[in-house]
């Protein structure tokens, strides 16, 4: 079997991705046949299986396309990782550093310190990339990694910053219309913000005085941003971090003290990048940002 050049792989990826060659070939800036003649090129070096059927929604990945993809998608964060490395070197305060962060920190907490950052080091590129899904910093998808749970891979540097409190909030508007909750009991006759398909694991969840399922939630999404959105506009009741809501004068705290959930705020990256100053800087900065953050001190 011949062995594959690793843009064919990169193309696999993004006709996966975008579901046509079209598609793929747009966000390659290549031509479709190009991308066509890549990915058959790619089935002939792999023995000649098919990586694609067509479908009415385009191209669907085969068993063999899925089998195949966590391997590349491996080959694209290494080739990134490489890509970060050779842009500075382990003592120039220049290149890229690549963060990755939950929907809520990246967008609601990490930019005016990473603004703060920028300010200081502008000769070092950032790469943001808001996930809930845990990247794999060993595999290097991301340099530096903020997580609302304790690591649990080795070869980390691990900084935990404390614990983050989510506290239900109610917009004016829509205690104004329904009323406020006074216990448990009543909270759970009102409209709740919550998760769709994602099942909610945490130990702090497991621990509450009820059982949290997906049909409490009147309002369903998986998407912290949204669900942070519906809350604003006061559709229901929501869980939301006291440094949020405290921007917004129009959000409520509801059952302070009775219903609580907690998470741990931990700063993360490889230990092997611990030399880079660049990747220390940043990481330093994040620590200090953060921890400024959950003692409810303005930003920067």
């Amino acid at each position: 079997m011949a062995e594959a050049d690793w843009t064919l792989y990169r193309t696999f990826l993004a006709v996966i991705d975008a579901g046509s060659l079209s598609g793929a070939a747009r966000r390659l800036a290549l031509t479709q046949p190009t991308v066509g003649r890549q990915v058959e090129a790619l089935e002939q070096a792999l023995g000649g299986e098919s990586l694609f059927t067509r479908s009415p929604g385009g191209l669907a990945p085969t068993r063999a396309a899925r089998l195949l993809e966590p391997h590349a998608r491996a080959m694209a964060a290494a080739a990134a990782a490489l890509t970060r490395a050779a842009a500075g070197d382990a003592q120039a305060m220049s290149g890229v550093v690549r963060v990755t962060a939950s929907e809520i920190v990246g967008a609601e907490v990490l930019p005016p310190i990473l603004t703060d950052f920028r300010e200081t080091w502008p000769e070092i590129d950032l790469e943001l990339v808001l996930t809930n899904a845990q990247e794999d910093l060993l595999r290097r998808d991301a340099d530096i990694a903020v997580r609302m749970a304790r690591p649990t891979q080795g070869a980390l540097l691990a900084r935990r910053i404390g614990s983050m409190p989510l506290v239900f909030h109610a917009h004016r508007s829509y205690l104004q219309k329904h009323g406020e909750p006074r216990s448990i009991p009543e909270l759970l006759g009102h409209t709740l913000i919550g998760f769709d398909r994602v099942a909610l694991e945490m130990e702090s969840i497991r621990a509450l005085p009820i059982e949290v399922t997906r049909e409490m939630f009147s309002i369903r999404t998986d998407s912290d941003l949204a669900q942070l959105a519906l809350l604003r506009a006061g559709i229901g009741i929501a869980a939301c971090q006291p440094g949020i809501a405290a921007r917004e004068p129009n959000l409520v705290p509801i059952l302070q003290g009775e219903f609580e959930l907690t998470l741990e705020m931990w700063v993360v990256m490889h230990e092997d990048l611990k030399a880079d100053r660049r990747m220390r800087a940043l990481f330093d900065h994040l620590v200090e940002g953060l921890s400024a953050y959950l003692r409810g001190e303005p930003a920067p």
